[in-house]
């Protein structure tokens, strides 16, 4: 669930990892998912927000979801620094199997366009949305692959949990309105599937944690999760996070280093959980987020919900 630099960018789960045949032939293998996924989504064309000429909504085809794999290849691999295995290099999109189950949320810029002759709307930002049943059906949440979250759902059987992953914004669309639009619409989808707990990984910029050991130190210290809500980096990724006694921690100057979209979460009332895991392919160190529902201030979720407010 946040940027490698100030991009508003979130990437919980991210994909095939390192290169090779393997690698390029389940992503290729991944592309064909995508006819699977269009046969399943008949749902009708419904915006979860507007303003002005951008607008929130789920992807309907999947020309549409190759539009947010495109996105997301610029920002995680040309912009970034993510190294794309043969199959993403060829296709110049950022493509997993996960692509093939999730639902895609889009903002659109309906003032410009993407270059293809059907004349589509840009597709300028992009979250992919994991619900729980579907995972459970598919073989679990990508997240599982850097924490072990299985304890985490089963202490809370009874609630509802949703994956946010491979989320990006268009380098001029990097603003505040693009990003509390993505909000609206997630605030809309939770509502609509009755979700209960969302779930990924936030992103630091870099692959050496003693770098990285104030604002790890600070998450550790001032957001980790209570017992109840916590998860733990799987023990041969782990790294810790604990690198620096609270006492010799400045808050202010720690904020200062973290993500936009990481504050943001904090700002929501996230939890991070145990460990950070380091992500070579895509050059950052992950933290997980957990953010229950229950958790959202108030005034929040009335800011999120579009119906409250003027289009």
């Amino acid at each position: 669930m946040v940027s490698r630099d100030d991009s508003n960018r979130i990437a919980p789960q991210r994909g095939l990892r390192g290169p090779g045949v393997p690698n390029l032939i389940s992503t290729l293998q991944a592309y064909g998912g995508l006819q699977a996924w269009a046969a399943r989504t008949h749902r009708p064309s419904q915006s979860l927000g507007r303003i002005g000429s951008l607008e929130v909504r789920l992807a309907q085809t999947a020309a549409e979801v190759r539009q947010a794999q495109k996105l997301r290849y610029r920002v995680f691999y040309q912009e970034g620094s993510a190294i794309p295995n043969p199959g993403r290099l060829f296709a110049r999109r950022d493509v997993d199997s996960y692509d093939a189950i999730c639902d895609h949320l889009l903002v659109l810029d309906h003032a410009a366009r993407d270059g293809h002759p059907g004349n589509r709307p840009a597709v300028v930002g992009t979250y992919r949305l994991l619900r729980q049943p579907l995972a459970e059906e598919y073989g679990g949440f990508y997240t599982s692959g850097e924490f072990d979250i299985g304890g985490l759902i089963a202490r809370h059987d009874n609630l509802q949990f949703l994956e946010l992953g491979r989320s990006c914004v268009l380098a001029p669309y990097r603003n505040k309105g693009t990003v509390e639009l993505l909000w609206h619409g997630i605030h809309g989808y939770v509502l609509q599937n009755r979700i209960d707990v969302m779930i990924g990984c936030a992103s630091l910029d870099g692959t050496e944690p003693k770098q990285l050991a104030l604002p790890l130190s600070f998450l550790h210290h001032y957001a980790r999760a209570p017992e109840a809500w916590r998860a733990q980096a799987l023990p041969e990724r782990y790294v810790e996070m604990n690198r620096m006694s609270k006492e010799t921690i400045d808050p202010k100057q720690s904020l200062k280093l973290l993500p936009p979209l990481v504050k943001g979460y904090l700002r929501l009332g996230a939890y991070i959980g145990d460990g950070a895991v380091v992500d070579h392919e895509f050059g950052t160190t992950d933290v997980l987020i957990v953010l229950p529902m229950s958790a959202i201030k108030q005034k929040y979720l009335q800011h999120f919900d579009m119906s409250r407010r003027a289009a």
